[in-house]
């Protein structure tokens, strides 16, 4: 029989269609196994999860009691009892102004009215903006994960909370219109100064109901929750109102209010009350209330008041007491318009070694305000010891000589205090007195950027470096800075040279537990080396001589001893900073509306006070030299290590060599813009007016900077 063509091929095609066939059929039936698998999988899990999230069956029992808080001292004694004696009054959400509902839900959660709980989108843009190392206004977590966390959860930082938060998030979703939340939300946030709720707050910085509220005060109270503390007008006004104008923006993006609107309720002014005079003083009040809002800031108000917390911290309360006792030497000049005694005073105490803070004043205990973070104040003459550290790692040494004449850069003509130039100076001699012709001249020699890199790396973080105002411009060498620092910064970034050139970030906090004794934090040190030991051992040794012989010799102890006089043209802030091998400690004085002290300079009663505080605060600790050897003998005597010390010998050596090629400074390499031209004359410890516009050209801050080894 005759085979037609093609009969084969179509029989194996069908044998191999056939094998298909099997084929895939046994692949759907072993993947719709593990489908199944997979379902009976998640299912156990979701149900022992559910089971293990302990939601309430209702949402309005509280099933854990309050308990205080306690904030222990470095030897573990307790010296502060946190508790909330709560200030709420509750209201309904018809009593709030519907611009402060609309001015919430544009700062904490714009989508508020659409997501069901939780938001994917708004985490999704947090982790997307955390990832770029930025921020954004409203954060990942809704206003209704924030009530669940508020209202009944602890404040652990944990997965299983958070999967409980977002359990309590839906579920108060299922039970409650998004206006019951709102409201339930409005009457539970902390907004500082003790106040629960919208309506406490409104009487507390305002002294009206809260439905009497304007636009301008509903964007002011909705930005506190962020960090009741910082953001409190009470507290720091300015910070107040840089986070009402964020709020304003937030409603005008998201169209609650026209962008005319934002910019006029901007412009308006805070009519804030008077908060309460305190009648006593706690010790350490400043040092426990920062702590305290250190902790709110980190895991909320109802942790620190109901959750029973015990926090342990840094402060040596013998060395507290010392502060305190010293800072009873600023007088009694006048009284401003608050009832609050001037001038104001801080002291900061740190051990460079280990970054602890030991001591801590921030004003004389009749306010809140802790001028030792939060007053950021003109350093003058404080600052150059950073010109010096950038000309020291730039193979400057302490017998380099600088040209003292005169020198114009632009329109602008630094003098010295005395209105004198001497000529041929050592960069030893810039430091003792203080100069601030040769200083500019260093500054313009290693570039402006050098220092301002220096301080950063050494824990100053409020520098302006962009805009048409900012501090990349040589009026920052004396300490002329756009917006100032905080005697806390400068203090621990002087630690760095105490430390032989690593900076140790400060900590106040050093372990936290919950009620139930687990251990929610632990400071764990966190150093980097800035500049070279040579470098430090040699900035010390100069500022040893600024105590010896030079601006600061009312600082000067029976034992060795370093630091820098610093005051701002007009006499608006006057500071001593210094530090021996064990302490570091900087005094500020100052009005707080910014007027002139009389005269009072850097070297007068700032150096008077330091002193008086660090003979106190060492009288147990056994003098030693800054290389760590015992000084033996006892007294001034033995401070021979400004003008013996191996890096001073080197000096010496070299002083031949530097007088047959002098570093003349007459021509230097500028990278930062020159000061304006109405610039007033900076005074020996003083800082010159506002700083002017970088140039176009000047490089990034810490450009070309060598980073030190250790």
């Amino acid at each position: 029989m005759e085979k037609r063509p093609g009969a084969s091929h179509a029989k194996r095609a069908g044998n191999t269609k056939r094998k298909r066939s099997g084929g895939s059929t046994l692949a759907r039936v072993f993947l719709g196994f593990v489908i199944v698998f997979l379902v009976m999988l998640i299912g156990v899990g979701c149900g022992f999860l559910t089971a293990s999230m302990n939601t309430k069956p209702n949402l309005s029992d509280d099933i854990r009691p309050p308990a205080s808080s306690q904030i222990y001292d470095i030897n573990g004694n307790e010296i502060a009892n946190v508790h909330a004696a709560e200030n709420r009054r509750p209201v309904k959400i018809e009593q709030v102004p519907k611009a402060l509902q609309n001015a919430f839900v544009a700062v904490e959660d714009n989508r508020f009215y659409e997501h069901a709980g939780i938001d994917p989108r708004g985490i999704a843009r947090a982790i997307w903006a955390n990832l770029r190392g930025r921020t954004v206004s409203e954060g990942g977590s809704t206003i209704t994960q924030q009530l669940a966390k508020n209202a009944y959860l602890t404040q652990d930082r944990t997965l299983k909370r958070k999967v409980q938060e977002v359990f309590l998030a839906l579920q108060l979703e299922r039970q409650y219109t998004k206006q019951e939340i709102l409201e339930l939300y409005l009457n539970q946030i902390y907004f500082g100064e003790g106040a629960y709720g919208v309506e406490a707050a409104a009487h507390t910085y305002f002294g009206k109901d809260v439905s009497e509220l304007t636009l301008n005060e509903c964007a002011m109270l909705a930005g506190i929750p962020k960090s009741p503390n910082y953001y409190s007008p009470m507290s720091n006004m300015e910070a107040a109102r840089e986070r009402k104008a964020t709020v304003l923006d937030q409603m005008a993006k998201y169209g609650y209010i026209t962008s005319s609107e934002a910019a006029k309720a901007k412009k308006e002014e805070l009519h804030i009350v008077k908060p309460k005079k305190k009648t006593d003083t706690q010790e350490a009040a400043y040092f426990i209330e920062y702590v305290t809002q250190r902790m709110i800031d980190k895991y909320g108000a109802d942790a620190v008041y109901k959750e029973g917390l015990k926090i342990y911290t840094t402060v040596d309360m013998d060395m507290q007491r010392a502060a305190e006792a010293a800072m009873k030497k600023l007088p009694n000049i006048t009284v401003d318009g608050n009832g609050i005694q001037q001038p104001q005073g801080a002291l900061v105490a740190i051990d460079p070694h280990n970054g602890y803070v030991k001591a801590m004043v921030g004003g004389r205990g009749t306010d809140q305000f802790n001028r030792a973070t939060m007053a950021e104040r003109q350093p003058g003459s404080a600052f150059k010891p950073f010109v010096f550290a950038a000309a020291l790692e730039d193979n400057f040494t302490p017998s380099t000589v600088i040209d003292d004449s005169p020198v114009k850069i632009g329109n602008w003509e630094p003098q010295n205090y005395e209105r004198t130039f001497r000529g041929k100076v050592t960069l030893r001699e810039v430091a003792i007195h203080s100069l601030n012709v040769p200083t500019v001249k260093i500054a313009q020699k290693v570039g402006i950027d050098k220092p301002i890199y220096y301080a950063q790396e050494m824990g100053i973080s409020t520098f302006v470096l962009d805009g048409a105002r900012n501090d990349r411009n040589f009026s920052t060498a004396l300490g002329g800075l756009t917006k100032g620092v905080t005697p806390f910064e400068l203090v621990s970034a002087y630690g760095t040279f105490a430390n032989k050139g690593v900076h140790v970030d400060p900590v106040v906090i050093v372990k936290v537990l919950d009620r139930d004794g687990k251990v929610l934090e632990q400071a764990a040190p966190n150093q980097r080396s800035v500049i070279s030991e040579p470098s430090a051992a040699n900035l010390t040794s100069m500022l040893q001589d600024v105590v010896q012989k030079g601006t600061g010799t009312r600082a000067r102890l029976n034992r060795p001893a370093a630091g820098k006089t610093g005051t701002t043209s007009d006499y608006h802030d006057a500071w001593f900073v210094g530090y021996t091998p064990d302490l570091v400690a900087g005094v500020w004085v100052g009005n707080d509306n910014n007027t002139p002290l009389d005269g009072m300079s850097g070297g007068l009663l700032p150096a008077e006070i330091w002193h008086a505080f660090m003979e106190k605060a060492l009288e147990e600790t056994p003098p030693k030299n800054f290389d760590g050897s015992v000084v033996s003998g006892g007294g001034m005597g033995e401070l021979k290590d400004a003008n013996t010390s191996p890096s001073r010998k080197r000096d010496e050596r070299k002083k031949k060599d530097d007088k047959k090629n002098p570093q003349g400074l007459n021509a230097p390499r500028a990278t930062g813009s020159v000061p304006p031209a109405n610039a007033p004359a900076p005074e020996s410890n003083a800082a010159p007016a506002a700083p002017p516009a970088p140039a176009e050209d000047a490089p990034a801050p810490g450009g070309d900077v060598p980073k030190s080894r250790n």
